[in-house]
C-alpha cells in the first residue's frame, strides 16, 4: 500500500517513541485499533443495510 520497507517502519516507530514516549504508545495503539475496528464494523453494517433495503 505505502511501499514501506523495514528500515522505514523502524524509523517511524523510533520517531513515535521519541514524540509520545514508551508508556503512551500502547494506549495509542489500542485506541487506533478500536478506531479501525469501529470503521470496519461501520462499513459492513452500512453494506448490510443497503442489501436489506432492496
Amino acid at each position: 500500500m505505502f511501499n514501506l520497507g523495514w528500515p522505514e517502519v523502524a524509523i517511524v516507530l523510533l520517531i513515535a517513541v521519541v514524540i509520545f514516549g514508551p508508556k503512551k504508545l500502547p494506549e495509542l495503539g489500542g485506541s487506533f485499533g478500536k478506531t479501525l475496528k469501529g470503521f470496519k464494523e461501520g462499513m459492513t453494517t452500512k453494506d448490510d443495510d443497503k442489501t436489506e433495503d432492496l
